[in-house]
């Protein structure tokens, strides 16, 4: 699978803009601010139904303009296939894929399997566990669309729970009745989604610590660890604890909606005792071991997205993750860089055709 061309009207910086792509390795170079990172997020856009870094669909449309619109065209073993993602101000985001619409976005997911490593990946390091628990579940979600359900239906419920929570506290009344028949739902679709993610991370730990070993060659050791509520006790007994707790805060406190993935770096958060490059060197291998995880769970090797990957790593890190992506077990690359020399000297290194295209 790879993406063949794109067109973009009326996204973020481009009025109207056209790209054609090398099947294996393409470069978007320039200046800060020409839109080099617009693009790949425009190719994430078809991906995912939704902006990697605003998902806010109206703060995408070009800047005095009233919608946007982004096509692609693919190429899946011998056919050709279109998505196509629009938005007009006071109206329904729509995705299209080979002129037929999506009543669901999430029935899109995977179909377009793809990676994104970028510096705004910095946020799954020092921001809150749902920022960790999102990028958990997207992995999961892009080869297993039951997962995906299951998620959609337990954050519904926990929707629901925390309005009733908020109609008692307004209404001076309580109804344990109601209640309990969202608990239990809590627990049928919790037990799922921690089973889940358990089964994820018993593939995907051993793949991230390889990956770091192979970019830092072996300088220090990093962990990942699990975290969940329900690791200390059965989710009906933890929510009956919270219960006046809940009643207080208005809010369900107890679930795996408070699940986290921690850090490390021999064996202290990685938050606190990482350097930069060592932080980058942590996420760059959280995302490739995502990439290996997602091939071999589907066997389709996702389209890999390089934002300004090269800066804040030192020659050895950047000549390792060249090594690591020059063969075939990645398919089609893009990179965005603002120096044009050193890209080009980076990607003559892999033997691999490519494009350059200068902003």
């Amino acid at each position: 699978m790879h993406l063949k061309k794109i067109s973009l009207l009326n996204f973020k910086n481009f009025e109207t803009q056209n790209f054609e792509f090398d099947s294996k390795i393409n470069c978007f170079v320039g200046n800060n601010g020409v839109g080099k990172t617009n693009v790949l997020d425009a190719i994430f856009f078809l991906s995912f139904a939704k902006s990697y870094f605003n998902t806010v669909a109206s703060q995408n449309i070009r800047h005095g303009e009233e919608y946007f619109m982004i096509d692609g065209e693919y190429q899946v073993n011998n056919r050709s296939e279109n998505v196509v993602c629009s938005f007009k101000k006071g109206h329904k985001k729509i995705v299209k894929r080979n002129g037929k619409i999506y009543e669901r976005f999430s029935d899109h997911i995977g179909a377009f399997p793809l990676v994104i490593i970028s510096p705004a990946d910095r946020d799954l390091i020092v921001e809150g566990s749902d920022i960790r628990r999102k990028f958990m579940d997207s992995v999961i979600s892009q080869s297993d669309s039951l997962y995906l359900k299951t998620l959609i239906s337990y954050s519904k419920v926990v929707a629901q729970r925390n309005a009733l929570l908020k109609y008692f506290a307004s209404n001076r009344t309580f109804d344990l009745v109601n209640l309990t028949v969202y608990n239990e739902q809590l627990k049928m679709y919790g037990e799922k989604i921690n089973k889940g993610r358990t089964a994820f991370l018993e593939i995907f730990i051993p793949i991230f610590l390889e990956r770091y070993q192979s970019i830092s060659g072996g300088k220090e050791q990093v962990g990942l660890r699990y975290k969940s509520q329900l690791h200390d006790g059965d989710l009906l007994d933890l929510l009956d604890a919270s219960l006046e707790k809940d009643r207080l805060l208005q809010y369900t406190s107890v679930g795996v909606h408070k699940d986290d993935l921690i850090f490390e770096i021999d064996g202290y958060p990685v938050k606190k005792f990482g350097s930069q490059g060592q932080q980058k060197s942590f996420l760059i291998a959280l995302k490739l071991a995502q990439f290996d995880f997602i091939k071999k769970q589907s066997n389709v090797k996702p389209i890999l997205l390089l934002d300004d990957i090269f800066d804040k790593l030192d020659d050895l890190r950047v000549q390792q993750i060249i090594e690591l992506v020059n063969h075939d077990h990645f398919g089609q690359l893009f990179i965005s860089d603002t120096h044009a020399e050193r890209t080009e000297e980076v990607v003559k290194k892999t033997n691999q055709t490519y494009k350059i295209f200068k902003l």
